[in-house]
């Protein structure tokens, strides 16, 4: 067709080159009709490994949900042809449509099958594999070469650096091969290297998997064109260890350490997955201000465009705040501001994402996020934007309407000033709206003592 972009990756792995493909088709608005997708012939000359980031100087920058970074790392390994197409679509389609957010939608469903499956090609391989000891012949007069552990398989997906990455940190000390016909793996006991696949027709008897060993361990050893290095994480980390709390509901991953800053926190909640809320939303949302902010206002989630931004009260109700700040003379970069929630919560009406108030259990799920929080930045006191916000701060619910402008005290004494949450006032009624700010500036005013005393920082 006129138009059609061909993109070569350098292999069917390629996870790099796709993803800066990507980003080079979405700046040059190419839409996913219009690429056809192929990958270099093992003889040829290669693509360069990270492919062209840049249309016309413009670099793209992608919006997409934590589990499609995830998904797409998986199914890349499938043997299916149109597996590029299908993510290059749904990639697309993320940009452009928030109905493709949807989780039910055919192309997530599609992608999230080829996942799936790869997943679970993963987890056999790992246990299926049997190791036969090869010893490997030494040149005339030298001594006797050590022996390797090697093992044949056949992949029913291209799962070779996932399975050998997995052995490398399981068994770090014992040298081993692995032989496919999609790749070979060796592992020394300090890097793991790869070359191209080879073919043992009939039985994988002792004596032909030795031989194949032989001539494949010459290949590494030379360093023929196909061989390469690929990192692997250090063998001497301790690997974490996984409890069954890790299995049960809203409970925190027990893989995961107490953050220790607020950029530590900030990565965290990208990886969060302890309720349906972090796979659908573009990004987790932490808080942004100052470390050692005197006062901390929260509210309840992301909104649409603090999902996109990544940056809490960007859209119409942070704006409204930033207006109060102004009128009352509070400089917003004195001020910490985040959400008792870290992912946005929708529901899709045609084109647009509207927001829909959290589960209890997805509150319960986040309220040690917002904990950590307060930990990093200790300020002497905490606004309360609308009764989520509240919930959260006191641990039980709290009525708002009655307790606006007061100041309630946790049980770790931290005082909670309590009020409305500005999109609140976004949704009265046009004629009620200029008493419905004033009441709530009059609220928000006695928080004034500290910014009078000494600044907020």
């Amino acid at each position: 067709m006129p138009g059609t972009r061909h993109v070569t990756l350098a292999s069917e792995t390629d996870l790099q080159g796709f993803r800066s493909a990507c980003r080079a088709l979405v700046a040059g608005r190419t839409p996913p009709e219009a690429v056809t997708w192929q990958v270099a012939s093992p003889d040829g000359p290669h693509p360069h490994p990270h492919g062209p980031a840049r249309v016309d100087g413009v670099v793209a920058k992608l919006l997409v949900p934590r589990a499609f970074v995830d998904i797409c790392g998986r199914a890349i390994l499938h043997r299916d042809p149109g597996r590029l197409a299908l993510l290059y679509r749904l990639l697309w389609r993320l940009q452009h449509d928030p109905r493709a957010r949807d989780m039910e939608d055919a192309d997530w469903q599609a992608a999230r099958r080829c996942s799936d499956e790869v997943a679970r090609a993963i987890e056999r391989m790992q246990s299926s594999l049997r190791f036969e000891t090869v010893p490997i012949a030494a040149p005339a007069g030298a001594p006797l070469a050590p022996s390797w552990h090697v093992a044949w398989y056949e992949p029913e997906h291209r799962i070779v650096e996932p399975v050998a990455t997995f052995f490398a940190e399981r068994f770090p000390s014992m040298r081993w091969g692995l032989l496919t016909p999609d790749g070979c793996a060796r592992w020394d006991g300090e890097h793991l290297r790869y070359a191209r696949g080879v073919s043992l027709e009939g039985d994988p008897d002792p004596a032909k998997l030795a031989a194949t060993w032989q001539r494949v361990a010459a290949a590494f050893e030379a360093g023929e064109s196909g061989v390469s290095a690929k990192p692997v994480p250090d063998p001497a980390r301790p690997r974490p260890r996984v409890t069954e709390a890790a299995t049960q509901p809203n409970q925190p991953d027990p893989t995961l350490e107490e953050p220790t800053s607020l950029e530590d926190l900030a990565q965290a909640l990208d990886r969060c997955r302890e309720c349906p809320l972090g796979e659908l939303a573009t990004q987790g949302v932490p808080g942004e201000g100052p470390r050692r902010a005197r006062l901390m206002f929260v509210g309840e989630q992301p909104g649409d465009q603090e999902d996109l931004k990544g940056r809490p009260f960007v859209g119409p109700a942070g704006q409204l705040l930033d207006r109060a700040f102004r009128e009352l003379g509070w400089p917003r970069d004195k001020v910490y501001v985040t959400n008792a929630v870290k992912h946005f919560k929708f529901e899709l009406r045609g084109k647009r994402r509207i927001h829909k108030t959290p589960a209890q259990q997805e509150m319960a799920a986040c309220l040690h996020w917002l904990e950590s929080e307060i930990a990093l930045v200790r300020p002497e006191a905490l606004v309360a934007l609308g009764a989520t916000a509240a919930r959260q701060l006191m641990g039980t619910a709290v009525p708002v309407m009655r307790e606006r402008g007061h100041w309630l005290k946790r049980r770790d004494g931290l005082r909670v000033l309590i009020t409305l949450h500005p999109s609140a006032l976004l949704r009265a009624d046009p004629e009620d709206r200029d008493a419905a700010y004033a009441a709530w500036l009059a609220d928000l005013r006695a928080a004034a003592g500290y910014f009078a005393q000494r600044g907020a920082a």
